[in-house]
């Protein structure tokens, strides 16, 4: 019988260390037999790509922000999300709509209103239940002070325009993050992601030991380095 397809979100603020432990878990899966597609939002297509190059560096209002996040969520999910669950894979994402609500929302303060009509407006009409709107199997939410993730980031990179905001945007974006998994608790799984690496790594790997998605043997190997 053929596997059902998996999507997996992964949520945080920038800094948080949620990038570093998708491809290990990625490659947990693979040996385990499972396909595994590996994607970030905004982007994973050429179309969002570019998108994302725009949300990340060019001025715009909230509205403009969120249309255009949208637009390339929407894309994503027709030429990769879709297609890849359609055929029985794991799709690990970097970020998916709760950061749009997180953001967007909660730290520029946009209409979670407007938001929610997007949503279904771009994640609607693309599975096999035409009526349905996609949502993740489940969001991994590396939950992490503030402060500390600022430290992670000072003089990391030159910060685009988001990683460039002032702390208080990102005490209201971790709230959004705490608001969202308040809300749908079933689909969350949060992480302490204040503890040393390994440590987060056992965290997550146990999260999906105990779903049964990953044997235990395979769980405890590798991780980020």
């Amino acid at each position: 019988m053929s596997r059902p397809g998996l999507f997996i979100t992964f949520e945080g603020i920038d800094g948080a260390g949620k990038s570093s432990h998708i491809e290990g878990l990625a490659a947990a899966f693979r040996a385990q037999g499972r396909t595994v597609t590996v994607s970030r939002e905004p982007g994973g297509t050429p179309l969002a790509e570019k998108l994302r190059t725009l949300v990340l560096n060019d001025p715009m209002d909230a509205l403009t922000e969120s249309l255009l996040i949208f637009a390339a969520r929407r894309d994503h999910l027709l030429n990769v999300i879709e297609p890849a669950l359609a055929r029985g894979e794991v799709v690990l994402c970097d970020r998916f709509t709760d950061a749009t609500f997180a953001y967007q929302g909660a730290g520029r303060g946009f209409d979670l209103g407007v938001l929610s009509t997007l949503e279904r407006l771009a994640q609607t009409g693309l599975a096999p239940e035409a009526n349905l709107m996609r949502e993740p199997d489940l969001t991994v939410w590396f939950d992490l002070a503030p402060e500390v993730a600022a430290e992670r980031l000072a003089g990391a990179r030159v910060p685009d325009r988001f990683e460039a905001q002032p702390v208080e945007f990102f005490r209201r974006v971790a709230q959004g993050y705490a608001d969202r998994a308040a809300a749908a608790p079933g689909r969350f799984a949060r992480l302490d992601a204040a503890q040393e690496r390994h440590r987060v790594w056992q965290q997550l790997t146990s999260v999906f030991v105990r779903k049964g998605w990953l044997a235990i043997m395979v769980a405890t190997q590798g991780g980020p380095q």
